[in-house]
């Protein structure tokens, strides 16, 4: 008999460790929505205590999906421009999670194409921003469990060698290592240093 996955253990991946872990664990595992994504080529994490997490002045409607249980999407607007997907971690009413910076395309790309208007495979989701757009992330998937449709979040096939830098396109605490990466990879928002 099969059981179901508890919802805060996915990809081989535990959810309810700090953000930081899972960020580094996520680096290699597939991210499909609707059958259109690709390997996790880098990450952000973001906790409560961190002054540029979007959880750090506590529970607003914005941002309530990041206080709710793990292992499910926090999707926000970036500037008013972009959606951004976060992966929700630790227990419930903490507020830390995840930011997905880029993929490796693997499935759907003329479904990407299409969305991003462009044919360059390296820049269909090199950035929060381009995922979320690549993949048709919408604020309509905030809340919703990365265990269940259209989210699909699969196991890394083999190990990956993680890169690990301070994050960018934030104003404060600019100087924490949470950015992690597939070393080498030509699908990053920006190189590693």
């Amino acid at each position: 008999m099969q059981h179901p996955i508890p919802s805060s253990r996915l990809a081989g991946i535990d959810f309810m460790a700090d953000a930081h872990e899972v960020a580094r664990q996520l680096i290699g595992t597939v991210l499909l929505v609707d059958g259109v994504g690709g390997l996790i080529a880098e990450t952000e994490a973001y906790d409560r205590e961190d002054p540029a997490s979007h959880s750090h002045g506590g529970p607003r409607p914005r941002n309530a999906a990041m206080f709710g249980p793990p292992a499910h999407a926090y999707v926000y607007r970036s500037y008013g421009i972009h959606w951004c997907v976060n992966f929700v971690c630790r227990e419930a009413g903490h507020g830390a999670g995840v930011l997905i910076r880029a993929l490796q395309p693997l499935q759907g790309l003329d479904r990407m194409r299409q969305r991003r208007g462009l044919d360059d495979e390296r820049l269909l989701c090199a950035g929060p921003g381009r995922v979320a757009q690549a993949l048709g992330i919408t604020r309509e998937l905030d809340g919703r469990p990365l265990s269940a449709p259209p989210f699909e979040l699969l196991p890394a096939d083999t190990a990956h060698e993680v890169a690990v830098g301070v994050r960018i396109g934030i104003s404060k605490a600019v100087d924490v290592p949470w950015r992690f990466g597939l070393a080498h990879s030509r699908y990053l928002s920006k190189p590693f240093r």
